[in-house]
Parts: structure tokens; C-alpha cells; sequence
């Protein structure tokens, strides 16, 4: 027998069907209910604090557990699915925040639920890095891009859904219910997803040539529908050492110092000003209800900008999209200060978060896992999430600095000068893997002199 089953080749000449929208489907829930969690926070602290079930300091305590809890995920999902696979990480970070999500639902105390918001922390870090590298090993070169991005759009939509639901469910039903919705939704995701196979191409990269061979021939009898189909490319050989000190190593470390800085740059932008918004539009002069207004029109434009990415990177490349929607970001950016009219504020404001959102979608969803081999993928995956998780530690005292010294436009000033950072070194470092294998961008040294047509 073979010991090549160039599972990479095959799966990128499969058709799109049934096969890839179920493993997009079945993904894509557990990453919206992902997203669901992540944004809990800001529709149950407020209550919390209310009620008197918590104070200032324990809910400062439970964001913080929320961010360390996601950036030990981020790291430890890495090596557990490149040693145990992609199907066991995410089936297990997704049982672990769907019980610790229940276990808070019925928290006798504060301490109580920030330590199982610490639990629920390392399951969502964990189903970021793994689910959008599962859905990048199997989904073809020609349309992987959007196929991620939409992926992405299921993560971002958590965030209005997990705002309109609060405003009917807590004033209802109180805010364990909202934790109740999570961790049931979580479970029962779980229990779906057990039918979602494994990625053939860790299966052969970890040698395991005979289960890679017999699970191609079942997605492949899927894909075909009885029709014939195209004949696959031949196998790129570029091996890569799984040893972690490859990643520290040409051409890979130049993609570690990309990954590194674009997400210590999306994850400022979210948690320095995405998630403050409420905040400075009370401090611009609103009511504490228009606040909620403009908050929830802002939200809307994380799922648009999400899907703008997920239909322009096929189009028009990563790199491209990257750098245009981070020179759109800084425009804005710089306009936004200086607007106080009431009906212009939330206008801007929404310019302002759907290029936002178009490089979450770039760069959690499709560039990133790109970026890196499949030996490796979580590992490097899992090592700049973590990095980008850990800038949220320290965002909001940055944050916070700034608006009292210089007010919107100091915290602005921060993120602008953090994305011509993120503009130079895509533009210097980044590969462009658009309409290419993941096995041919192996080697690649950057920056890439590939043509952009389709392969």
C-alpha cells in the first residue's frame, strides 16, 4: 500500500455539497454559541452588580478570569490537537464550557462564578483555535476563504443575538438563564458533532496512512454522488518537522511575527474600543438607553463586516483585504473623534465596526490557520492566539489611561498606530494563500511572488 494518500490534493478537487455544508453547519453552531458566551458578560455583570450579587471588583475579577482562562485555552488546544487530533480537542473544549456554563447557571456566590467563568474562559479559547483550523483542513483551495469567513460571521453573530435575547430573557427570567441557554446549546452541539469525522490530512501527517486512506474514500463516495470525479493534483512534498522549534525557524517565523501582531491588533481594537463603545457614547453625553441603542446598532455590523470578508478574500486575496480594510479602519478612525452630532455618532460609528469585523473574519477565520502547516497548525495556531489573548489583559488599563488623558481620540491614537503596525508587516512578511493547498504554501518563503490567479 501507499504510504501517500494526498488527502490534501483530494479534498481541495472535491465539488462543495452536502459533505462540506454539513461540517460547516455542525462548526459553525458550536462557534456561534462560542461567540454567545464570549459576549455574555456584558448582558449579565450589569445585573449582577444591580442586584448586589456582585460588586465592581469581583466583576473586574470575572473578566479577567474570562481573558487568562481563554489564553491558556488558546495554548493548550494547540498541542492537544496536534497530538490527539482535531476531532477529540474540539468535542472536548466544547463539553467543557457547556458544563461550566451550567455549573454557573446555579453559582451560590460571586467567587463561584468566576471560577467557572475560568473554565468556560479555556473551552472558548480553545474552539476559536480549533474550529477554524478543523474547517480550513477540508474545505477546497478555490473557496476556502469564504467558507471561513462565514465561519467567522456564525462566531460574530453572538454578539446582537447575545444582546437581544438578554433584553427579553433577563428582565424575565433573570441572568443565570442567559449562562442556562449557553451551556444547553453548547451540549447539545456536542452531541451532534460527534458524528463529524476526523481531518484526513492530520491523519496522514501524523502517519496514520490507512484510517487517512479509508476516510477519504468515504468523503469522497459523499462528495461524488455517484457523478466521476476530476483526477486530484500531485502530492507536494514539503515536509515539516512537528517539532515546536520549527515554528522558531524560517520561513515560519516570519508567519509567527504576522499571526503574532495581527491578532495583538484585532484583539485591542475588540476589547479596547468594540466593547467600551457603551461606555464612551456615556461619556460623549448619551442616556444610558440610547447607549444600549447605538451599542446594538454597532453589533449589527460584526456580522456584515464578517461576511464582506468572507466574499471579498477569494476575490480579492488576503493580503489585499487585510491592508484595505485596516487603511479604511484608520480613516474612520481618525474621523470618528471629532463627530458629537447625535445621528452622525452611530453612523460612524457603524462605518467604523464593519472593517472591524471584515478583519476578524481575515484574520481569525481564514488567514491565520492558513499560515501555518498542518504538522503544526494548532500549535501555531494556539501560540499567537495566546499572544493576542494576553493583550486583552492590559487593554483596558490602556484603555482607560488614554480616555481620561486625551478621551476618544487617545484610545483611537492607540489603535491606529497598532494597525499601521499590522499594514507594514502583512505587507512585508504575509504569504498570500488565496485559490492554493495548504501543502504547497508549505515551504513558501515570504513575501510571496505567487501569482494571484487561481492554481
Amino acid at each position: 500500500m501507499s504510504t501517500s494518500v494526498n488527502a490534501g490534493s483530494r479534498l481541495d478537487r472535491l465539488p462543495i455539497g452536502p459533505f462540506h455544508r454539513r461540517i460547516m453547519i455542525l462548526i459553525g453552531i458550536g462557534m456561534f454559541f462560542d461567540g454567545f458566551d464570549i459576549y455574555i458578560a456584558g448582558t449579565v455583570l450589569g445585573v449582577t452588580l444591580k442586584t448586589g450579587f456582585s460588586t465592581l471588583a469581583e466583576n473586574a475579577a470575572f473578566i479577567s478570569a474570562t481573558f487568562v482562562g481563554m489564553m491558556l485555552g488558546s495554548f493548550g488546544t494547540g498541542f492537544l490537537g496536534d497530538r490527539y487530533g482535531r476531532r477529540f480537542t474540539y468535542q472536548f473544549n466544547l463539553l467543557l464550557f457547556g458544563i461550566a456554563s451550567l455549573a454557573a447557571a446555579f453559582a451560590p456566590g460571586m467567587a463561584f462564578l468566576i471560577a467557572c467563568r475560568f473554565v468556560m474562559g479555556v473551552g472558548l479559547g480553545a474552539e476559536n483555535v480549533v474550529g477554524y483550523s478543523t474547517m480550513t483542513e477540508f474545505v477546497p483551495a478555490r473557496s476556502r476563504g469564504k467558507w471561513l469567513g462565514f465561519t467567522a460571521v456564525c462566531v460574530v453573530t453572538g454578539l446582537p443575538v447575545a444582546l437581544l435575547v438578554a433584553s427579553v430573557v433577563v428582565p424575565l427570567f433573570g441572568w443565570r438563564a442567559m449562562f442556562v441557554l449557553g451551556g444547553v446549546g453548547a451540549l447539545i452541539v456536542w452531541y451532534l458533532r460527534k458524528s463529524l469525522p476526523e481531518s484526513p490530512r492530520w491523519l496522514e501527517a501524523v502517519g496514520r496512512t490507512a484510517e487517512a486512506e479509508a476516510l477519504m474514500q468515504a468523503i469522497e463516495k459523499e462528495a461524488a454522488q455517484g457523478r466521476p470525479l476530476p483526477a486530484p493534483a500531485a502530492a507536494t512534498k514539503a515536509p515539516v518537522s512537528p517539532d515546536l522549534a520549527t515554528l522558531f525557524t524560517a520561513p515560519l517565523l516570519s508567519r509567527m511575527i504576522v499571526g503574532a501582531i495581527c491578532l495583538i491588533t484585532i484583539n485591542t481594537l475588540l476589547y479596547g474600543f468594540v466593547t467600551w463603545l457603551p461606555v464612551f457614547f456615556i461619556k460623549q453625553g448619551l442616556s444610558v438607553a440610547t447607549s444600549f441603542g447605538y451599542s446594538l446598532l454597532m453589533a449589527l455590523g460584526a456580522p456584515i463586516g464578517s461576511a464582506i470578508g468572507a466574499l471579498t478574500a477569494d476575490r480579492w486575496g488576503r493580503k489585499p483585504t487585510i491592508i484595505g480594510a485596516s487603511l479604511t479602519t484608520i480613516i474612520l478612525g481618525v474621523i470618528y473623534p471629532m463627530i458629537s452630532d447625535p445621528f452622525l455618532l452611530p453612523a460612524v460609528g457603524f462605518a467604523l465596526t464593519v472593517p472591524i469585523y471584515v478583519l476578524v473574519a481575515l484574520l481569525f477565520g481564514i488567514y491565520i490557520p492558513e499560515l501555518f502547516p498542518t504538522e503544526v497548525r494548532l500549535r501555531a495556531s494556539g501560540i499567537v492566539n495566546t499572544l493576542g489573548r494576553g493583550a486583552t489583559i492590559v487593554t483596558p488599563f490602556l484603555v482607560v489611561m488614554l480616555f481620561e488623558a486625551r478621551g476618544v481620540a487617545g484610545v483611537m491614537a492607540l489603535m491606529i498606530g497598532l494597525l499601521i503596525v499590522q499594514i507594514i508587516t502583512v505587507w512585508a512578511l504575509g504569504i498570500e494563500p488565496r485559490h492554493r493547498s495548504l501543502e504547497e504554501l508549505k515551504g513558501e518563503e515570504a513575501p510571496s511572488a505567487v501569482p494571484q490567479e487561481a492554481s
